[in-house]
């Protein structure tokens, strides 16, 4: 006797349907899984057995063959373990379902028959729904992410006697549906918000310029100039989350079993602020069973890199790929796999390796071979990828006296909002959202300037030596600050003010 259920497993952050075959047949009683299993599936055999009998269903003495299809892909975890059991209870008569081939089961079980939730039930349920399986059984734990996907009918059940009545008609289970609406209706509320800040008017424009353009920044400043304070806050300010971006990101936290509860749509744009001594695969993702990196849970949102040359060097190197592509691929014998990566970047670091070259108030003791060695951890082409150099000095007494009330991060969102409109309009066409994205071919179209901008150009391109990046990366910083004006052209005093956020160029070059 064979039959047939549906589940689903994981490829990186998307799923694809698992046929799980089941074949009972005469001999001596056995329980095999075959179809590349790894440890974890196997021991499903044991979950289910237990399960089974801790539930009053009678066991089949029999020799049980469980095929995983397509078998030539390893599969993972303890996903199947529901499809395996509803299986098994169809063919000794405990389910009576004609239509069970209709059903998804996504659930592992505990030894007394209770159904548990799984991560990565999102990206496997938008697989279902586009292969046309819209009747899902989950844990009672996954229902309400399951059911973000429309299109589907998500039944969440609490154990494989409940399972069991609900398909055999004995116990009806309503569909479970979720508000997704009332994510998006609430307010959003930070802890950090910029009228918070005191002084600090250069950083805080160039945040604004980041927001509304997507570029990430490089901060330089002594210890407790502010640097981390203003970084928190940028968040704050960045437009809010579509559904389809929250769903997004939402996989990557759901595939990762980063979720704070599992019935949450993450809505918010994603603050990660990894510690220096982590390593290039915690970075980027990998591992021996690949996993999403800081750089894709960053996705949508902010990577903050605090003290950044700090950070050994060959880490850093692999931001590379990830800042000019905007996905990070991980290749491995099996085959490759694509994680999303599309976030603004912000570092910090001190001008010198004791924090106060250039500082007025405290003397600096660093030798400018020192210096040099320390912000030559960063490399030139990673400088490169950087859009905005800025300077956070430390702020004065009367910034800290003054109680004149500063600009909320509401009123700067708002700008921002009306910039990244502009933008939206303007590449609508070109499959680009804002002006981080430009390529060069976007560049010669959407930031042409005229002879006095030029000349500009051409000054500070001769006496900071630039790269041909740093003038590409210009020119979007220009079209950024004319967007925030709501002004149709570049002008000169727009190229001013971008070059005299390139401080990497000019004063810390030793």
């Amino acid at each position: 006797m064979i039959l047939k259920t549906k589940s689903c497993a994981l490829y990186g952050i998307s799923g694809y349907i698992v046929d799980v075959e089941i074949d009972l047949s005469n001999g001596l009683p056995g329980f095999d899984i075959v179809g590349l299993p790894d440890t974890a599936v196997k021991e499903s055999r044991e979950r289910v057995r237990a399960a089974i009998k801790n539930s009053e269903f009678q066991f089949p003495q029999k020799r049980i063959t469980v095929n995983l299809a397509p078998a030539d892909i390893k599969k993972e975890g303890s996903i199947f373990d529901l499809a395996i059991a509803a299986g098994i209870l169809q063919a000794t008569g405990d389910i009576n379902c004609e239509s069970l081939g209709n059903y998804a089961f996504l659930g592992e079980l505990s030894l007394d028959g209770s159904v548990k939730g799984i991560r990565g039930i999102l990206p496997m349920c938008i697989e279902l729904e586009k292969n046309g399986i819209n009747k899902i059984l989950v844990s009672t734990e996954n229902a309400d992410e399951a059911a973000l996907i429309k299109g589907i009918e998500v039944y969440g059940v609490s154990s494989i006697i409940q399972m069991a009545d609900f398909l055999n008609g004995n116990n009806q289970i309503s569909k479970h549906t979720v508000d997704v609406e009332k994510y998006f209706s609430l307010e959003e509320f930070y802890d950090f918000d910029f009228l918070d800040v005191k002084g600090q008017d250069t950083a805080k424009r160039a945040l604004e310029i980041a927001a509304a353009g997507g570029h990430n920044v490089l901060m330089v400043g002594p210890p407790g100039s502010g640097k981390t304070m203003l970084a928190r806050r940028l968040p704050s300010i960045l437009p809010n989350m579509s559904f389809e971006e929250s769903l997004e990101v939402t996989k990557i936290y759901s595939v990762s079993g980063l979720l704070k509860d599992r019935s949450t749509l993450i809505t918010r744009r994603p603050f990660r602020a990894p510690h220096h001594t982590m390593s290039s695969a915690a970075l980027i993702g990998g591992g021996r069973i690949p996993h999403p990196g800081e750089v894709s849970l960053a996705h949508y949102g902010v990577l903050f890199l605090d003290e950044m040359p700090e950070f050994p060097k060959h880490v850093l190197e692999v931001l590379r790929q990830p800042l000019e592509d905007e996905c990070v691929t991980i290749s491995r014998v099996n085959g490759s796999i694509t994680y999303p990566a599309k976030f603004i970047m912000i570092s910090s670091v001190n001008p010198c390796p004791c924090g106060y070259f250039g500082d007025e108030s405290n003397r600096c003791t660093c030798s400018p071979m020192q210096i040099k060695n320390y912000m030559g951890r960063i490399s030139g082409p990673l400088m490169d990828r950087i859009d905005l150099h800025i300077e956070v000095a430390p702020i004065k007494f009367h910034d800290i006296a003054d109680n004149v009330k500063k600009e909320s991060s509401k009123s700067i969102k708002e700008r921002v909002n009306q910039a990244r409109r502009i933008q939206i309009e303007r590449y609508k066409a070109d499959g680009i959202y804002f002006n981080s994205q430009l390529k060069p071919k976007h560049i010669n179209a959407y930031c042409a300037i005229g002879n006095k901008e030029k000349q500009l150009l051409k000054q500070a391109f001769e006496k900071y030596n630039l790269s041909a990046r740093a003038y590409n990366r210009i020119l979007k910083v220009a079209r950024t600050i004319a967007d925030l004006e709501e002004a149709s052209d570049i002008n000169v005093r727009h190229i001013a003010e971008a070059l005299q956020h390139r401080c990497m160029d000019r004063k810390y070059t030793i």
